[in-house]
């Protein structure tokens, strides 16, 4: 069975039908060509799967196609070309964040969602706040030097 979704993905209207377990991840990738999100464990646990739904990070691995009707989502390929992003890359690059790059485009999103928030305001917030994003071959340490370096640079200032 199936069901009309109108989504708004990386700024544009898509209105097409999504079968009932049709999952997001399958959507963008197979659907839309969108392939920045990848499949790993299937289970809602590593992060590269994650994209944004209305600002939030989403597990598209577990979220279905049509919990997205009237919804913006957003991927890596969305977040690609804005300041933000080359922040987040030059940083990455910077801390040697990145080596196979799988999980990168999850931890970037994901980090997108946390800006400017309470969670992030210490090293321990955001260690907190990224573990759904793992990472099997960088270590932690320079993912959490590259990010508290952006997210400091996004603080405001208390008065």
């Amino acid at each position: 069975m199936s069901e009309t979704v109108v989504t708004t993905v990386n700024g544009r209207v898509v209105e097409t039908a999504v079968e009932a377990n049709e999952l997001l991840l399958d959507f963008l990738r197979d659907r839309l060509g969108l392939i920045g999100a990848r499949q790993s464990c299937e289970v809602q646990v590593c992060g590269t799967c994650t994209v944004l739904v209305d600002g939030m990070p989403v597990s598209s691995c577990t979220h279905l196609a049509c919990d997205v009707d009237g919804k913006e989502v957003e991927t890596i390929e969305g977040l690609v070309g804005t300041p933000l992003h080359d922040e987040l890359s030059d940083a990455f690059v910077r801390h040697a964040a990145v080596q196979c790059g799988f999980c990168t485009p999850g931890m970037l999103l994901t980090a997108k969602a946390l800006l400017g928030t309470e969670d992030v305001a210490t090293e321990e917030g955001t260690r907190r706040a990224m573990a759904g994003n793992l990472c099997r071959c960088t270590g932690y340490r320079s993912i959490l030097d590259a990010l508290t370096e952006v997210f400091d640079a996004h603080r405001t200032p208390r008065s």
